[in-house]
């Protein structure tokens, strides 16, 4: 895990895909995006069924190195609205015993079915919100306009696109200004967006810097993306 500090409180990167808040011995992750796979292969497009099995022990390790009693899910959990119903039983009991054992937030989001609407999180176990307040700090799928609490987002699927040596590298990587965070996709099956796109500065927006910040070598690299003229 690495260190860092967001509108004043403690945070902490895991595998550069999720975010641990000690203060809150919460676990965020955004856009899991379970059953992608069966998903696309109902259209015809055929995907080895794995994803959310991969996902959900990926998840399990993170909140076992964290010591996490609280989950939010910051939207687009599931692929669709009936994702729940298409889990294999292995992935599926794995779903059910961490929704049991934490206190499990799903946040929807533009892939979710909204609140109320048999969702795939109603059948999954969890709590259901289109937006959380915690802590001084406003959690939601996708980054607000006009949004003047620290707030917390996951939506766009933040990538550091570079070069070197000839070679593209694109890691995941959390986007960062005074005020807003967006997080990484954490899904096994997820692309993502280059964090430098314009889509996602403008939804930084109002920002004086912002950057890509993700884990390298147990330190934390900040990396410009934009700054706002002097």
């Amino acid at each position: 895990m690495v260190p860092f500090s967001f509108a004043g409180e403690e945070m902490r990167l895991v595998d550069g895909r999720a975010l641990f808040w000690p203060r809150e011995q919460a676990l965020l992750v955004a856009d899991l995006h379970l059953e992608k796979a069966s998903f696309f292969a109902s259209h015809g497009q055929l995907l080895p069924p794995y994803d959310s099995r991969e996902t959900l022990e990926r998840l399990a390790l993170a909140v076992r190195e964290t010591g996490a009693r609280r989950v939010y899910a910051l939207g687009d959990n599931f692929h669709d609205g009936k994702g729940s119903l298409r889990l294999e039983p292995h992935a599926a009991g794995m779903l059910a015993a961490l929704t049991r054992a934490l206190d499990w937030v799903w946040i929807t989001g533009n892939h979710d079915a909204p609140i109320g609407q048999s969702g795939a999180e109603e059948i999954a176990g969890g709590a259901l919100a289109d937006e959380v307040a915690s802590g001084g700090l406003i959690l939601r799928h996708k980054a607000a306009a006009g949004e003047t609490r620290p707030e917390l987002s996951g939506h766009f699927h933040p990538r550091l696109m570079l070069s070197a040596r000839g070679r593209r590298i694109a890691r995941p990587c959390a986007v960062m200004s005074e005020q807003r965070l967006i997080l990484p996709a954490f899904g096994a099956l997820t692309g993502g967006m280059d964090a430098a796109d314009p889509a996602i500065l403008a939804a930084m927006q109002p920002a004086r810097a912002i950057d890509a910040v993700l884990p390298a070598r147990g330190r934390l690299l900040q990396y410009p993306l934009w700054r706002a003229a002097a």
